[in-house]
């Protein structure tokens, strides 16, 4: 069995066709066709049907598809493993994360590690945070840089990360140095879509707190939700780990029974894949950066001195349960 036959097989799953996956292999369709006939033939059975003038996988196709995903990632991941041995620091880096970690704290990195690792190249793939750990899982990337909080992978914390309500400086809650959940009842909210960890979390929240604010937009751009919430159309629900323009909105952390809501932004990898030297150094040296600097620390910082005053100014004086933010 020919590795390429399986790529071609997953490429054209992956594509929605013969036509796309042969525009991004940069091959003819005919000799995508001799390919799948040739992996059905060895394989004993049909891969693709066709339905109109649209080809769908086949129910055995879908059964195969997840197990050639795994022998590609085991084949690039046995790559890498020789590359490194014989050059030590040279090879591809596949790194999967969010959009906003990627332009708040990936980009301002990324450019040194290049500079003290001339040989790797650093590959990023951008998506929501639930489905990275699926690539992380099939070993379409090597690490994630998102909020961690799965039990398959090994993590290493990096920084706080708290959600947000981000609101224009004339808004009634605006002077709130954090606002609770229940806050947000009768807001019109500016959320990620579900597929976004932070989401997540703030769901879990609303539905801890009996709560069901309103929603006017769901997007995959944090960005468009800031600038949705500077025009005065609502309040976004974003992580802390973003770029936003301070003009004209103030970002407010959001706590639940007096807890911070929110989870550590992590680099996280898969223990049962290679991960070659270079790849610890990616997180050694992003974990060294992000102790000096990382998006969303003063806000960090701020809630954590304002949860433990409100602890100490408690009718016993002694902390309540709850009162802990993620440590900054």
């Amino acid at each position: 069995m020919e590795l390429r036959h399986l790529g071609t097989f997953v490429a054209i799953a992956d594509a929605g066709g013969f036509s796309n996956a042969a525009r991004r292999l940069h091959l003819t369709q005919p000799a995508l066709s001799r390919q799948v006939r040739a992996l059905e033939h060895e394989l004993g059975t049909r891969l693709f049907a066709r339905v109109g003038r649209t080809v769908e996988v086949t129910e055995a196709g879908i059964d195969l598809l997840r197990h050639a995903r795994t022998i590609l990632a085991d084949a690039d991941s046995l790559r890498d493993r020789a590359r490194a041995l014989v050059s030590g620091d040279v090879g591809v880096l596949r790194v999967g994360t969010t959009p906003q970690t990627l332009e708040a704290v990936l980009a301002p990195f990324v450019g040194g590690y290049r500079r003290r690792h001339p040989g790797v190249s650093v590959h990023f793939t951008e998506d929501g945070g639930a489905a990275l750990l699926g690539y992380l899982e099939r070993g379409q990337v090597q690490l994630t840089v998102t909020i961690a909080g799965d039990d398959r992978f090994r993590h290493r914390a990096l920084f706080p990360g708290l959600i947000l309500a981000v609101m224009p400086a004339t808004h009634r809650l605006h002077r709130r140095l954090a606002v609770e959940v229940t806050d947000l009842k009768d807001e019109d909210l500016l959320l990620l879509k579900p597929g976004f960890v932070t989401r997540r979390l703030f769901d879990g929240a609303c539905q801890v707190a009996h709560c069901h604010p309103r929603t006017l937009i769901e997007s995959a751009t944090p960005s468009a939700l800031l600038a949705l919430a500077a025009a005065g159309y609502g309040v976004a629900i974003v992580p802390s780990n973003i770029v936003f323009p301070r003009r004209g909105l103030h970002a407010v952390p959001i706590v639940q029974r007096g807890a911070a809501l929110g989870a550590h932004v992590a680099a996280s990898w898969n223990p049962r894949r290679f991960l070659p030297a270079y790849g610890e150094a990616f997180i050694e040296e992003l974990a060294a950066q992000t102790r000096k600097v990382y998006p969303g620390r003063d806000l960090a910082r701020g809630l954590a001195a304002r949860l433990r005053q409100r602890a100490a100014r408690g009718a016993d004086g002694r902390p309540r349960a709850g009162d802990s933010p993620p440590r900054s």
